[in-house]
């Protein structure tokens, strides 16, 4: 064990370049860094991906199907067949002891090689997977060593104690890297520098849960002893990863816990409020609330009264109210004599904000405003102008409205629509538009409660988990490409009756000029040859912005009854008399997508449709996708089977949303050490003091140094 230097001196072994181990020179630095890995502290991190048991060898008839095994067998026959099937050459060897045989196969090698290696006779140690084929067991691509025919087994296994008699880790590799080689590296890396890794959680925590500190954790973790439970650690419950995940994720949620009392600590606006302007909407509305969206709305009145600033998540259903909430939310500010900036992610959803606001603050007396980019200049800078002299009551805008020029005269509360198209960074150019305004943070793709903790865990949260009375569910069907007549005759009976459908295609950047190039042909198709009867309209991202326009106003006055349309329209447009909605090329949309392209329909009285037409090929991934949307409406089943589907990574897109790189820790399997993590860490800001006691100081550093800047926690302390 070290002595116990300065913390730096600790941190500076661990930053240090892993050119300094042994075995480790200019060749595998460069192999290492494709991993990512290019500290001392980076390749500490790096845990195995599995275990292999290596503690004795078994003998043949000893071997478990489906297992990675470990046995010793002599060559009995060797050479090269061909598969009746594919007629793919593969070189076979059988292998036997004295309880059994066992075949080993190749499907890529080099003939020589393998001849040499393995002749008859051949004595050797064999690692792989056993696999069965009816009566047949084999293993593909064995690891092997060979042994001469005198040796004697345990001599060969105290020889290299790295390689057997033990559990061995299996690491993660690129090409040119073999697992012999890194495990050697690995050996020398924890035994030199595993005990500079900082442990600081506090000591009642690590009692509470049974905590190993930081450097047993990682040494258990890469060297398993052998009283180790194999099967915990397959299944990544051992005590060591444990205690790792909990480290990781307890100084995420400390992050998150400063970042919430900071916002209870600054001064916000408090809003008092006597209905001036709620009590008369609601009068106006034709429908009551939901019990939801009444207590939501609740949540939201008591933080717009609170000193410090609201900072809350919205999280509703497609088609679940949450304009609403947002507008009665508007009006306690704007009582206030505040201003309101709505912010949306595409022009089409701006706009359809701007109509929805629009007409009940015309009702009430009150002024609304759309800023936009494409907007002539004139017309621009009259709007700003108003802004500025607090003329405008409510801004609704995309991007346009963050940008610089942008002043308000008392901005006291901003509405962020579709919260997972923008970044952290926009929330906080919004915010920074006043002195600290109340911020209500909107979406309509539900998030697992797990990435919310983690995304968001600086945000109240609140759910609107009930649809508006009369919201018929949707009936989701799949068709194979062959079917598609079938498709066709529903969505010509549903025109015939005086409805209208979407027909949508996908737009991937890679391939974006050739699925305009097929959403429009598709249009022209339709057009003439399948529903010359009807009216269809094409909408598409390229068109002008006057184009768009017309063609959403042909649609929503029903001039268009069907309309042909890239995912432009999967957020937020809402007219309630489409009933189909025909998603081609399904398998290219991920789940969210599908769930908010489906939410466009039903929203009327009628029955509706969201007919699913995948390409010919397609992936088991994809086809899991289309069997959750046929099989549920439910937001958050759908959000959670993405999750499983993609991956938090991938769930949000990573740089986009913020959501942090673990190194060791998954959302998926690790929620409740996260639960506990986040306990923890919220209690123990609220007993420092906000880490400011002499306590909380090393733990405080450590927090700067890992997460600082990501989180925007460099002034903290």
């Amino acid at each position: 064990m070290p002595a116990q230097n300065p913390r730096f001196s600790h941190q500076f072994k661990l930053n240090q370049s892993l050119d300094l181990l042994h075995g480790v020179g200019s060749r595998i630095v460069p192999k290492l860094q494709k991993l990512g890995l290019n500290t001392i502290e980076d390749a500490l991190y790096h845990l195995p991906v599995r275990y292999e048991d290596r503690r004795q060898l078994k003998t043949i008839n000893q071997l478990i199907d489906g297992h990675q095994e470990v046995f010793v067998g002599s060559v009995l026959a060797s050479g090269e067949t061909v598969t009746t099937r594919s007629r793919k050459r593969i070189y076979e060897i059988i292998v036997g002891d004295n309880t059994g045989k066992i075949s080993l196969k190749w499907f890529r090698y080099r003939k020589p090689w393998l001849q040499k290696r393995f002749p008859v006779g051949q004595k050797a140690i064999f690692i792989g997977e056993i696999k069965r084929f009816a009566a047949l067991r084999e293993i593909h691509h064995p690891d092997s060593e060979l042994l001469n025919s005198d040796q004697d087994i345990q001599q060969l296994l105290q020889s290299d104690p790295l390689s057997f008699g033990r559990i061995l880790p299996i690491y993660a590799l690129t090409e040119g890297l073999t697992q012999k080689q890194v495990r050697k590296i690995w050996n020398q890396l924890v035994q030199d520098y595993a005990d500079y890794a900082p442990s600081f959680i506090p000591e009642d925590i690590q009692k509470k849960y049974q905590l190993m500190s930081i450097s047993a954790a990682l040494k258990q973790a890469h060297w398993p002893e052998d009283s180790a439970n194999l099967y915990e650690l397959e299944k990544g419950s051992d005590k060591a990863r444990y205690s790792l995940v909990f480290d990781e994720f307890f100084y995420l949620e400390l992050g998150l816990a400063l970042k919430r009392a900071g916002v209870q600590l600054e001064e916000g606006i408090a809003f008092n409020f006597t209905h001036k302007y709620t009590v008369p909407l609601n009068k106006m509305l034709p429908f009551k609330l939901t019990d939801a969206q009444r207590r939501v709305l609740g949540e939201i009145k008591k933080d717009m009264m609170a000193p410090h600033p609201m900072h809350r998540l919205l999280q509703g259903d497609v088609g679940s109210g949450k304009t609403l909430v947002a507008l009665m939310a508007a009006l306690i500010a704007i009582e206030n004599k505040a201003q309101v900036a709505v912010v949306a992610p595409t022009e089409i959803l701006a706009e359809q904000h701007y109509q929805t606001f629009s007409q009940w603050m015309d009702k009430l007396g009150l002024q609304t405003g759309l800023l936009q980019g494409n907007m002539p200049v004139a017309a621009k800078r009259d709007i700003l102008e108003q802004i500025a002299q607090g003329e405008i009551d409510l801004v609704v805008g995309t991007h346009a409205v963050l940008q610089e020029g942008v002043e308000f005269h008392r901005l006291g509360l901003g509405i962020v629509d579709e919260q997972h198209r923008f970044g952290v960074r926009q929330r906080s150019l919004l915010k920074h538009k006043g002195a600290n305004p109340d911020m209500l943070v909107m979406t309509a793709t539900p998030i697992p409660r797990t990435l919310s903790m983690t995304l968001y865990g600086d945000l109240s949260v609140s759910v609107i988990d009930q649809l508006p009375p009369g919201r018929k569910p949707v009936t989701t069907m799949r068709f194979s490409s062959v079917q598609r007549e079938k498709a066709y005759q529903l969505i010509r009976q549903e025109l015939q009756q005086g409805r209208q459908a979407y027909v949508v295609y996908p737009l991937v950047e890679e391939s974006e000029k050739s699925d305009l190039q097929a959403a429009t042909v598709a249009a022209e198709t339709f057009a003439k040859d399948i529903f010359p009867e009807f009216n269809v309209g094409l909408l598409h991202g390229q068109m002008k912005t006057v184009d768009k326009d017309a063609v959403m106003n042909s649609f929503r006055q029903g001039k268009i009854q069907l309309l042909v349309s890239t995912t432009v329209i999967e957020v937020g447009v809402d007219i309630p008399n489409t009933t189909v909605m025909m998603v081609e090329h399904a398998d290219r949309f991920g789940l969210s997508q599908l769930h908010q392209l489906r939410g466009r329909v039903g929203r009327g009285a009628d029955k509706s449709y969201c007919l699913l037409i995948p390409s010919e090929h397609y992936s088991e991934d994809a086809a899991r996708r289309l069997r959750v949307m046929v099989e549920t409406e439910d937001g958050f089943r759908i959000a959670e089977a993405d999750l499983e589907i993609r991956g938090p990574g991938d769930f949000l897109g990573t740089r986009q949303a913020g959501l942090p790189d673990f190194r060791i820790a998954s959302l998926l399997k690790d929620i409740r050490i996260l639960e506990s993590a986040r306990q923890e860490a919220f209690a123990y800001v609220q007993k420092t003091n906000q880490l400011t006691t002499e306590e909380a100081e090393p733990i405080k550093n450590e927090l700067i140094r890992r997460w600082g800047g990501r989180l925007e926690l460099a002034a903290i302390g």
